[in-house]
């Protein structure tokens, strides 16, 4: 019943994905346990080094010999003054004042070689290559066409998809304004690209002729139906599955998860210098109060990592990044086979009754 080009094209049984989260949600037992499901798993790999990616996926191929994806991020080349990351560095240091840790410690380095995550993926041949805040260069998404690897971008608008799909991808991410996490905005500034997932959706379906997955407060069977009748051929569900026992979540960000309300999130700069969906915290209210530059992504990530590891070790959930989309009631702690399974019960029984509702009145 819900077998759509995508499933075809990608060999999974539902039109589910399961939202890579880079940072540690996105275990291998967590992207194993929904590909074994029949959805299609997704490990977010944006923030590991060439080995450890390679490792995590030889991981992910001894639990699970159906199809999964890796997503990296598309690099970015910020130019920030020497001024704002000194001002910035002096602010950050009363929380790590507050939280027992080095202050003015050395800048880490701000990320990963996509060069060489990338020669990770195409030599281990993965079956799915997605990406988010921008295009690869066009040598690398030839080098994964030649290797038979389907290909994923993320557009936050109508014209972010058409470029995608000039360049040659597969299918694409219609990322809402509900969902969790960072942004996959890269043509417009941030603030230009709050579109909602319903009003995306279709918008983006009638403009590119590739499959478009729904991504963004999708947390069951309802969201399932809705984005199909709306013309995805999938959808991403992110924040349905950080509570699920296979997450690699910290244990304080899970139990935020399951109590937080739909209206406890906010878009905020603060943690990484790029616009993403978290639950409120301490650390972003003061923020607000931050009178100068916030260094750009993936400066600011980086100059922030010692304090939010510190938060970790100490179960303090206040400078945590807690990402999260706006359907977090919907949220529970079900293994994530059973949040695939409950996803197609729901939609199976919601089709079926839209059907005898339609037979009764025609």
């Amino acid at each position: 019943m819900f077998e759509t080009k995508l499933t075809r094209l990608l060999k999974i049984r539902y039109p589910i994905f399961q939202a890579p989260m880079a940072g540690g949600p996105t275990t291998p037992e967590l992207v194993a346990a929904v590909s074994n499901a029949g959805g299609l798993g997704n490990l977010g790999a944006g923030y590991l080094t060439p080995e450890q990616l390679r490792s995590t996926i030889h991981m992910i191929r001894q639990l699970t010999d159906q199809p999964f994806g890796v997503n990296l991020f598309v690099p970015e080349q910020p130019i920030e003054s020497e001024e704002a990351i000194d001002q910035m560095t002096a602010y950050l240091n009363q929380y790590r004042i507050e939280l027992g840790i080095a202050t003015n410690p050395l800048l880490p380095k701000f990320s990963e070689s996509f060069e060489e995550q990338v020669q990770v993926l195409l030599e281990e041949k993965i079956s799915v290559f997605s990406f988010t805040f921008g295009i690869p260069p066009h040598d690398v998404i030839q080098a994964m066409k030649e290797r038979g690897t389907v290909i994923i971008g993320t557009a936050t608008t109508v014209e972010e998809a058409k470029c995608l799909e000039v360049a040659g991808v597969d299918a694409v991410v219609a990322q809402g304004s509900e969902a969790g996490g960072h942004r996959g905005t890269f043509l417009k500034n941030n603030s230009d690209a709050q579109i909602g997932t319903i009003a995306l959706v279709p918008q983006i379906v009638d403009h590119v002729s590739i499959p478009v997955i729904a991504s963004g407060g999708i947390m069951d069977g309802r969201g399932l139906v809705a984005s199909l009748t709306l013309g995805a051929a999938a959808i991403q569900m992110g924040t349905a599955f950080l509570a699920c026992p296979e997450s690699g979540a910290h244990a304080t960000y899970k139990q935020k998860i399951l109590s937080a309300n739909e209206d406890a999130t906010e878009i905020t700069r603060v943690y990484s210098g790029k616009a993403a969906r978290g639950i409120r915290t301490k650390f972003i209210n003061d923020m607000h109060h931050y009178s100068g530059t916030i260094p750009a992504y993936p400066i600011q990530n980086a100059m922030t990592r010692d304090i939010r590891q510190a938060a970790a070790k100490s179960n303090n959930p206040e400078y945590l990044s807690l990402w999260a989309g706006q359907g977090l009631r919907l949220a529970n702690d079900g293994s994530a086979a059973a949040i695939v399974k409950q996803t197609i019960d729901q939609a199976y029984v919601l089709v079926k009754a839209m059907e005898k509702t339609l037979q009764e009145e025609g």
